[in-house]
């Protein structure tokens, strides 16, 4: 499956935010190690945000997060945030899978 991983980001400051990634990557590793293919919209986003002024960021990296996590068969949610709630909302109105734990995720076969 790909399997979208989503938790927050956004935070107060630079290290704030490069930790909330760091433990969407962690969870993505575990998910590959499972067999499947994980995927995380912020990684996705990121490079392209950057490019942009500093006001334009929030809109494209949620944008590019929503319509990479669309693509998806199911999420693993990791935490709680406006804009991984709504990643959520995505898969659960497709009535695919939401999984709250790694243990939760099956190994692919």
């Amino acid at each position: 499956m790909l399997i979208a991983v989503a938790g927050p980001y956004s935070a107060n400051t630079e290290e704030q935010k490069q930790s909330n990634l760091d433990a969407m990557n962690a969870a993505a590793a575990q998910v590959y190690l499972k067999g499947h293919i994980p995927v995380i919209g912020v990684n996705a986003a990121l490079p392209v945000a950057i490019m942009l002024p500093q006001n334009d960021r929030r809109d494209v990296i949620n944008e590019i997060s929503f319509a990479v996590v669309e693509k998806c068969d199911a999420i693993l949610m990791i935490g709680s945030s406006p804009g991984a709630d709504k990643e959520r909302e995505i898969i659960e109105a497709k009535g695919l899978p939401v999984y709250y734990s790694i243990d939760e995720i099956p190994y692919c076969t």
